[in-house]
């Protein structure tokens, strides 16, 4: 409570909406996923969706689907699509919405917090549905084709059989659960990295409104990245629900509540953390760019009103 008075007794500079932010936001996300990103996310997937598998017997797998390319599977065209929509969104509302949050009186830790979530929701119900569900498919498919001998179909055939038997709503199939884990993605990556740049400003004797180095901010987002794979089991969730399977056991129409529980049934609570490294990896990762070198660019472009 005294953070948040404190908070409050600070002038917060007036700044207009940033629409640069948008071009930003994409732009960082497109070379986060076309670098490291994408293979740490087929890795994370891979182990989601066969939860009997190591980290390196993933590795293997996503290697005999094409060598290097196949830890690109998915690239292209849905990571690129989802890349580019979400990024614009996450940091264009979660700028404005942090600045809010400021101005109600928030200290940096909740108005980061607070920024990410309602970023997070936004992009999972404006852009990430369809593409996450599509690029999920993409992965979890590819086991059951190499073992079967199925022929291999295109991006696209895959789109057109889910929307004649399913329609939008099997386009759509988990994206409460992204919904949930957006809002928890984002709202731990920026409330715990504005955290670590207040205790890295404590340690370093820098006051209030001393600006944090790139070096410092890149530590921050570390952090905030690395601790915000706490909600892997919703991620374990979300990748059953997109999931293609022929498990006879498996309920259909998996919700949340009963992926939860099939899940948790079949291999316990490690298989509701199965994939954790590669995750701490890619949380890592997407903080970095999107908040680190965000707020860096932001900055350089002189659209940063936050503070920080």
């Amino acid at each position: 409570m005294a953070a948040i008075e404190a908070q409050k007794g600070k002038q917060i500079e007036k700044k207009p909406v940033n629409f640069s932010n948008i071009l930003l936001g994409a732009g960082l996300n497109m070379a986060e996923v076309s670098t490291l990103g994408q293979p740490l996310e087929v890795i994370k997937t891979t182990m989601a969706a066969n939860r009997s598998l190591s980290i390196v017997q993933a590795g293997k797998l996503v290697w005999s689907r094409g060598g290097v390319l196949g830890f690109y599977q998915g690239l292209i065209p849905w990571a690129w699509i989802e890349a580019s929509t979400k990024g614009a969104v996450l940091l264009f509302v979660s700028a404005e919405a942090e600045y809010q949050f400021q101005k109600l009186g928030a200290n940096h830790f909740l108005a980061g917090m607070g920024g990410g979530v309602s970023g997070g929701l936004a992009q999972a119900y404006l852009t990430m549905g369809f593409c996450t569900c599509m690029k999920t498919v993409e992965i979890t498919r590819a086991k059951q084709e190499v073992v079967a001998g199925v022929p291999k179909q295109t991006s696209f055939q895959v789109f057109k059989d889910i929307y004649k038997k399913e329609g939008i709503r099997g386009i759509n199939k988990g994206v409460n659960a992204v919904a949930i884990r957006q809002m928890t993605n984002w709202g731990s990556r920026f409330g715990f990295s504005r955290l670590a740049e207040e205790g890295i400003k404590n340690l370093t004797g820098k006051g209030e409104n001393d600006k944090l180095n790139a070096v410092e901010k890149i530590a921050s987002s570390v952090v905030g990245g690395g601790l915000s794979a706490w909600n892997q089991p919703i991620e374990v969730i979300r990748v059953e629900m997109q999931s293609k399977t022929n498990d006879p056991n498996r309920p259909k129409n998996l919700g949340v509540g009963s992926a939860f529980s099939y899940i948790y049934k079949n291999n316990g609570i490690k298989g509701l953390y199965r994939g954790v490294t590669p995750r701490i990896g890619l949380g890592v990762w997407q903080t970095v760019f999107m908040v680190a070198f965000g707020d860096i660019f932001k900055k350089l472009l002189n659209t940063d009103g936050s503070g920080h």
